[in-house]
C-alpha cells in the first residue's frame, strides 16, 4: 500500500511523541508500506524567525516569505526538524533519509499567485510536480523518505510551501492509497466533539458555520483535493493518541478508528458515524 503521512510540526517538538510516531511508521514500513513522510513546521519556524528578530506576517493563513524568512525556512525545515525525524525513524530499525527539494530536483514548485499577482507572497509556492523515479527509487532500496514542506522552482530558487496541501499534492501525484494527517488535536472538532466523518461537500458549511477555522480549513482543502484527485483514503487524526496512525492505516471498522474520515460523499452506510468519536 502506498501511503502519504504529514506530521504537523507541533508534534515535532516532544521528543517522546516524535519517538512514538517514529516507531509507527517504521512497523508500517516493515510490512510492506510504500510510505513518504511529508512535515511542517510552523512553531518552531516562527520561534526562530523571532530569535533572528524577522517579523512573520500572514495572509489567508499563509506566511508571506522574502528571501530571509525563505532561508530560514530551508534552515528550520530541510535542516533541523527534518533530521530529526529521519533518525528517529531510522532509530526504529527502518533506514529512513531526509530528502528536500534541491535533492534530484524531488519537488517541483510554482510560485504562489496571490491578489493576481504572481509571487505576491514572496517565496510561497505550490508543488506542481515531484520526482516519482526518484521517489520509487529509494523504496526500491528499502528506504523511507522524508521530506520538509519545500519546493524548487524553475528559477531554481526554493519555495515554501504549506504542508498540508504539499501532502495532498504528493499523494496525488504518487497516485497514494491512503493520507493520513497527523495533527496536534483529535481530529475535525465540532465544539469538543471530534466528527468522525466529513464529506467533501460538508466541507463549506462547517467553514462558514465556523465549526471549522484555522488551520484544520487549510487542511480539509488539501483533503478535498487528495480525494477529487484519486486518492481512495484520507484521515485526520490526533498523532498524541496511543497507536493513533497504526489504527489510521489498518481500519477495521470505522468506530474503531479515530479521528475524522474525509469522504467524497457522506454515504447512507456511513450517515450514523457523522457523531462524536
Amino acid at each position: 500500500m502506498r501511503t502519504v503521512i504529514k506530521f504537523a510540526g507541533a508534534l515535532l517538538e516532544d521528543d517522546a511523541t516524535v519517538r512514538n510516531l517514529a516507531r509507527q511508521v517504521a512497523a508500517l514500513a516493515r510490512e510492506g508500506h510504500e510510505i513518504l513522510v511529508v512535515h511542517g513546521g510552523g512553531k518552531l519556524f516562527t520561534a526562530t524567525l523571532k530569535r533572528m528578530a524577522i517579523e512573520s506576517k500572514f495572509i489567508g493563513g499563509l506566511r508571506v516569505t522574502d528571501r530571509e524568512t525563505r532561508d530560514a525556512a530551508i534552515m528550520v525545515f530541510a535542516g533541523l526538524l527534518n533530521k530529526k525525524l529521519a533518525a528517529a525513524i531510522s532509530a526504529e530499525g527502518q533506514p529512513t533519509v531526509g530528502i528536500s527539494a534541491a535533492d534530484s530536483r524531488c519537488f517541483l514548485a510554482e510560485p504562489m499567485v496571490h491578489n493576481e499577482v504572481e509571487g505576491g507572497l514572496g517565496y510561497v509556492g505550490y508543488l506542481t510536480a515531484l520526482n516519482l523515479p526518484f521517489i520509487e527509487s529509494l523504496w526500491r532500496e528499502g528506504l523511507l523518505p522524508v521530506a520538509p514542506c519545500l519546493g524548487i522552482g524553475l528559477d531554481n530558487e526554493i519555495y515554501n510551501i504549506n504542508a498540508d496541501h504539499m501532502a495532498a499534492a504528493c499523494a496525488e501525484f504518487l497516485n497514494a492509497d491512503q493520507l493520513i494527517y497527523l495533527t496536534d488535536v483529535a481530529g475535525v472538532l465540532d465544539g469538543e466533539k471530534v466528527l468522525s466523518v466529513v464529506a467533501c461537500q460538508e466541507i463549506d458549511r462547517l467553514v462558514l458555520s465556523r465549526v471549522v477555522s484555522g488551520g484544520m480549513v487549510l487542511k480539509l482543502e488539501a483533503a478535498k483535493r487528495a480525494i477529487e484527485g484519486g486518492v481512495r483514503q484520507v484521515r485526520i487524526v490526533g498523532g498524541t493518541a496511543p497507536k493513533a496512525l497504526l489504527l489510521a492505516a489498518h481500519p477495521k471498522e470505522l468506530a474503531s478508528v479515530p479521528g475524522t474520515r474525509v469522504l467524497r460523499h457522506l454515504h447512507s452506510a456511513t450517515q450514523t458515524a457523522f457523531t462524536a468519536a
